[in-house]
């Protein structure tokens, strides 16, 4: 089956929080032809009531069926083994069910992808504390994910990335705690991430990505003197990704390197990607130009995963308010790269 002919498959995310609502806005809008929504069916009828979307809910066997679908329908594949319940469970609150509800889905798409059923997978938010009250073992969807793709092997080594249109972060370290992830900025993590990022930027349409490597420290060690992580560390795996072939340069100074990467009108970017060495140093510029635009990639996994970069907004979930622009962008992002990556 042809990429254009697959569909995407978004996953429900927490029912607690907006991943529905905004899921269901996007269907409403017209944004999100040719995706099938993984969850369940009371949560997402729920979910377009909310928005006032006097849409139809077409109840899938298989992602196939969307083919025979009208535009502008919601389309729900239900996930078995979902708890029951799920829609009359609270908005805005930590909930077990909630976080087992949304890594069952997660579970289900990573299926459905492998087996070519959907071209890739586009997840709506989930909530790390409902996952860890429904006794998940995974910080985030970035870590489940690499555990689902090596469908019991060794995991590949994956990377999150986080882009707009003006700025592209990947990020040596994610979900840990900073004291854990200065210790986990190693030469061979550093080197690592830019292989992974080199190799992702094909799927985009850039062979040769310019790369800036961010240091750790400010001002980028000053020369070791607040901080030799620089010396020891980051240059040498600068220094072999270029010996490679990479197109890698720095480190930088983290103050100023994303300003320079930035595409901004009257402003061409110096670099198509900046790596970070820690979740905050990467995430913080991208998401002060606007989450709205954000989203979320895993780089390395054997199949096309976006997200929103936002999380599950459990102070405005279920009113009706959530914004599905970061969304609409993830399933653009994830149109484009699985029209690019070979089927699996």
């Amino acid at each position: 089956m042809s990429e254009s002919a697959r569909p995407l498959a978004i996953t429900m995310g927490d029912a607690c929080g907006i991943g529905p609502e905004i899921i269901a806005r996007l269907l409403r809008d017209g944004q999100g032809a040719g995706c099938v929504v993984l969850g369940d069916v009371d949560v997402m009828r729920a979910a377009a009531r909310l928005v006032g979307a006097l849409q139809a809910v077409a109840v899938l066997d298989s992602p196939q069926d969307l083919a025979a679908v009208p535009p502008h329908t919601l389309a729900v594949l239900p996930v078995p083994g979902l708890p029951e319940g799920l829609v009359a469970l609270p908005p805005g609150r930590v909930d077990a069910r909630a976080g087992a509800a949304a890594a069952r889905c997660i579970e289900h798409a990573v299926v459905l992808v492998r087996a070519g059923a959907v071209a890739g997978i586009v997840t709506a938010p989930i909530h790390k504390e409902a996952l860890a009250a429904a006794g998940i073992g995974y910080p985030g969807h970035t870590e489940m994910l690499q555990a689902l793709a090596a469908a019991g092997g060794t995991p590949a080594p994956v990377r999150m990335m986080l882009a707009n249109e003006e700025l592209r972060t990947v990020l040596v370290t994610i979900h840990q705690s900073l004291r854990s992830a200065i210790d986990a900025v190693t030469f061979e993590a550093v080197l690592e991430t830019l292989r992974i990022a080199h190799a992702a930027a094909a799927r985009w349409g850039q062979p040769r990505p310019r790369i800036a490597v961010a240091g750790l420290n400010p001002h980028a060690g000053e020369g070791g003197l607040f901080g030799d992580e620089e010396i020891r560390i980051i240059a040498p795996a600068v220094a072999a990704a270029r010996a490679e072939g990479i197109d890698a340069r720095g480190p930088f100074a983290p103050d100023t390197v994303f300003m320079r990467a930035r595409h901004a009108s009257g402003h061409p970017g110096e670099f198509d990607l900046v790596i970070a060495m820690t979740h905050d140093h990467g995430l913080i510029p991208v998401k002060y130009l606007g989450v709205e635009q954000g989203v979320n990639v895993t780089l390395g996994l054997p199949f096309v995963r976006t997200s929103p970069d936002h999380g599950t907004a459990f102070d405005i979930a279920g009113r009706g308010l959530a914004d599905a622009s970061s969304l609409a962008a993830a399933v653009r992002m994830a149109r484009t790269l699985s029209a690019a990556s070979p089927a699996p």
